[in-house]
């Protein structure tokens, strides 16, 4: 094995000061999990240290190249990465995913809104672990956000080039995305087609759609390399009634936290609200894993304080998955306010 190096990690500075208190300890979970699911545990001493009165997380790895290098260059509490010999510490080149400016996930502001550095860090965790996660790095896998709000989630994907699909019941936060997204679009200049309207099935609607189709830049728009975003206003237990079984390779989502969001089921008395997201999650789970091709993953993020990881676990073992339950991934719930403790769960179908 190739002599180990040792190596800096410069953390993302985060507007929300809650989060970025969190911060070195989540990425550091972030990164075990992408060693033990895609780097074959080639990482090793991962601490936090103060480097001129500055955080970072420190390792040891052999030289980080190739693939190695690109996945790690889209962790989502990195901001730079150094080679460290002893006091000195010697740039590494990292190169982004990123296709498009970052205003596509920043504009957007309501209350309610998921952060969007740990959105990244969901996204991420849940491609390092589905079978095939180096198609990550060439846009080969699509997303779906079957509680997509106004598309956090989505526009991450997109940032990304993969293509992105999400369902959401609530009329006005369907409209809100579809109406800043298209507007961006126009906005960056960005090459695209965009089609909104009804769904019908058997002559009645049921459910609006947003088709757009977009290209990194003319040239690749006009050879056919594009990315397609989907957006349907629509209960998420309807998904299967829009997209293909097996068309997926990630599911990933933030479940009602229960604070300003409740969520409906049968369990929880038909259109009575319940604070738990379990009730919702019976039902949609078995939905999702239709949608989901076989070595797919799926990443739940959730509040604590409303469900227990037993119960949550408990319903995906049901519905055919195997859930990551290593180390890393148990290292991931952060308080986000008085009344939510969030955290995250991965499983593959």
């Amino acid at each position: 094995m190739d002599a180990t190096h040792e190596y800096a990690f410069l953390l993302l500075p985060s507007h929300n000061r809650v989060y970025a208190q969190e911060s070195a300890r989540l990425t550091r979970a972030e990164l075990l999990v992408l060693d033990e699911a895609v780097l074959g545990g080639r990482i090793e001493e991962v601490e936090e240290r103060t480097l001129g009165g500055v955080r970072y997380l420190t390792f040891r790895a052999p030289r980080l190249e190739g693939e190695a290098l690109a996945q790690l260059a889209n962790l989502s509490g990195l901001y730079a990465l150094f080679e460290r010999n002893g006091e000195t510490l010697t740039p590494v080149t990292v190169e982004r995913l990123d296709r498009f400016p970052d205003d596509l996930i920043t504009i957007q502001k309501y209350v309610g809104k998921t952060n969007e550095d740990f959105t990244k860090l969901l996204l991420n965790v849940t491609a390092f672990s589905c079978s095939r996660p180096e198609r990550l790095l060439t846009g080969g896998l699509r997303v779906l956000d079957p509680l997509c709000g106004r598309g956090t989630t989505l526009n991450q994907a997109v940032m990304y080039g993969l293509d992105a699909a999400g369902v959401e019941r609530d009329a006005k936060s369907f409209d809100a995305y579809q109406n800043f997204f298209r507007q961006w679009l126009k906005n960056s200049r960005i090459k695209h087609r965009a089609d909104v309207g009804p769904v019908r099935r058997h002559h009645r609607t049921v459910g609006r759609r947003m088709a757009v189709t977009l290209g990194v830049d003319k040239e690749r728009y006009r050879a056919g390399e594009t990315i397609d975003v989907t957006a349907v206003q629509a209960d998420t237990t309807a998904a299967g009634d829009f997209f293909s079984a097996g068309s997926f390779d990630l599911v990933v989502t933030d479940a009602p936290y229960g604070v300003q969001h409740g969520s409906r089921g049968r369990d929880a008395g038909g259109p009575a609200l319940s604070r738990s997201p379990l009730p919702l999650l019976a039902e949609a789970l078995p939905v999702w894993a239709r949608l989901l091709r076989p070595g797919g993953a799926v990443g739940i993020s959730w509040n604590t304080h409303v469900a227990k990881r037993s119960e949550l676990t408990a319903l995906l073992a049901e519905s055919g998955f195997r859930v990551r339950d290593s180390e890393p991934y148990l290292g991931f719930a952060h308080r986000v306010d008085q009344a939510i403790t969030r955290d995250l769960v991965v499983a593959v179908k």
